[in-house]
């Protein structure tokens, strides 16, 4: 990774786990499909520099369908159409602040760009996900084989930044991330964004505005939430 977060996250380069994680996912692609493609696994390194991190956004496993995950978490590039839970932070989204794409919305028709969180990415919102590739069909087939010591490593160096950062844990997987966080920074937890669980207190939470709160109480600015796409 040529960014900054290579010195530190290099030690973990060469570390046993490592070792062994690259050899199951270059043997995983060599008999089936595995999603993101290859330079896309660190896309959410790489579009979001550690110098840039207000916000993390947390997620479990890359989209398995075809052509879904690109390396940011809940994203799917234009075209793709809108999964479930991104069609409801969608909803959550015009809700809170009036912010969401014109079509999209229960549909899980897009417009150009209505997916892609490539935006927020780039406006320092790291959208991170805690297993970085995937078997396509086969959810949470790669859990367990090394990705969760590497992000919960870069959990750990953001948490370690000086400037105060938001974290926003939605469901009970990334909520347990919350021992990584430390004092210093905002946490905003609630339930998965997923249909089984929206309904449980997602919707109606207001994440967007808290976290453009917690930002501005910290001198850090707002979060343009609107969906621009790449």
């Amino acid at each position: 990774m040529t960014t900054d977060w290579n010195p530190l996250l290099r030690a973990e380069f060469g570390e046993p786990y490592w070792a062994e994680l690259q050899h199951f996912v270059t043997s995983e692609r060599a008999q089936h499909t595995v999603y993101p493609p290859v330079p896309e696994v660190f896309a959410a390194l790489h579009t979001t520099a550690h110098a840039d991190v207000r916000v993390v956004i947390l997620g479990q496993d890359p989209y398995h369908g075809p052509g879904q995950a690109h390396g940011l978490c809940f994203s799917v590039r234009a075209g793709v159409a809108v999964p479930p839970s991104l069609r409801n932070i969608f909803t959550e989204l015009r809700d809170d602040l009036g912010h969401a794409p014109a079509a999209g919305i229960g549909t899980g028709v897009v417009t150009e760009t209505s997916g892609d969180l490539t935006s927020w990415a780039r406006q320092g919102v790291l959208l991170l996900n805690t297993t970085l590739t995937v078997r396509a069909g086969q959810a949470g087939s790669h859990q367990g084989k090394g990705w969760e010591t590497f992000t919960d490593r870069v959990i750990g160096v953001v948490a370690a930044k000086e400037e105060p950062v938001v974290f926003v844990l939605w469901g009970a997987h990334a909520r347990k991330k919350k021992a990584l966080i430390g004092a210093g920074h905002t946490v905003v937890e609630g339930p998965h964004p997923s249909p089984l669980s929206a309904h449980t207190g997602f919707f109606g939470s207001r994440p967007f505005s808290r976290i453009n709160e917690a930002l501005v109480a910290a001198g850090r600015g707002e979060i343009d939430w609107r969906i621009t796409g790449p």
